[in-house]
């Protein structure tokens, strides 16, 4: 830790597949840090000198910031307004950040709550899954007061790299569903994109090497094309996850009043794969269920491919 960088008290709960490599990043930087989890707090996060606690409200009472990483809209109520939970171990200044992804109206919710305590709030969802987690290199989303952003910023950069504060509290996790949209259907129109090449013969490794050249280049077509030409589905991002993502995204455009039809037909192919026992599987593995409709894997021999 340089000499301009104060030494803060935080509390992580969450510690899980994300939240335990970034708690670890805050606890080397020299941090702090008060942990709890409902399963035992990780050893290797107490040998580093975490402080392992019994409740959120514990952790709330020893951090000055506090931190939720948890999986969903009700995981994070829970955490924060449940028996022992955040609230009620808070005092007026500290702050609490939620890097979950979640609803956007339930955010405005929770800080409104957190605020009435004289505590401030920050939505920070955050995107590139586990590899990003353990290399430090999330992509932050936050939404919430700029003086709190500021306090709480160099924690992030421990964590992250493309940090932004988008605006108000709820705006961090509307972005992070406007990336979840995108990402879908990214991954939806690569799928289809190999599938395609290689049914009509094509070497669907080569197709992807020539497409990352050109304007369809694009990230998901970088890792996930490789997912799928390889058939690597162990999950990185699990597919009942991203449904979760898409079901705020759509839940959302219907209180606006708006048509999400590619969003809506990219849950229903998540849904298909769910319903064949891969909601575990990475979201690349929308691929399968693309394969079950065209009667066709990647990696067979294209019809007439032998002549």
């Amino acid at each position: 830790m340089s000499r301009r960088e104060r030494k803060m008290k935080v509390g992580f709960i969450g510690l899980g597949i994300m939240g335990r490599p970034m708690a670890g990043h805050l606890i080397d930087a020299g941090h702090e840090l008060y942990l709890y989890d409902i399963q035992p707090v990780p050893d290797e996060l107490t040998g580093k000198g975490g402080t392992a606690c019994k409740s959120g409200k514990e952790v709330a009472e020893k951090a000055d910031i506090i931190i939720t990483m948890v999986p969903d809209t009700p995981h994070v109520e829970a955490a924060l307004f449940g028996e022992n939970g955040v609230a009620q171990g808070l005092s007026k200044g500290k702050t609490v950040v939620d890097m979950s992804s979640i609803a956007p109206i339930e955010t405005k919710r929770f800080a409104s709550e957190i605020n009435k305590l004289g505590c401030d709030y920050l939505d920070a969802p955050v995107s590139g899954g586990d590899v990003g987690a353990k290399a430090a290199s999330l992509t932050i989303m936050v939404g919430g007061p700029e003086a709190a952003f500021e306090k709480v910023k160099p924690l992030f950069e421990k964590m992250g790299k493309n940090i932004t504060l988008v605006g108000g509290n709820g705006d961090g996790q509307t972005t992070k569903v406007a990336n979840q949209i995108i990402v879908a259907l990214t991954i939806e129109a690569v799928a289809e994109a190999l599938l395609f090449a290689a049914k009509a013969g094509a070497d669907p490794a080569r197709v992807r090497q020539a497409l990352m050249g050109g304007f369809a280049s694009s990230r998901i077509l970088e890792v996930h094309g490789e997912r799928m030409i390889k058939r690597n589905f162990n999950p990185g991002f699990r597919i009942e996850l991203h449904q979760k993502d898409l079901n705020l995204a759509l839940a959302g455009a219907k209180s606006l009043n708006l048509s999400l039809p590619n969003t809506a037909s990219t849950q229903q192919l998540f849904n298909a794969c769910a319903a064949q026992g891969g909601a575990q599987w990475d979201h690349s593995g929308l691929l399968r269920i693309l394969e079950v409709m065209g009667n066709f894997e990647i990696g067979q021999t294209a019809p007439g491919g032998d002549d």
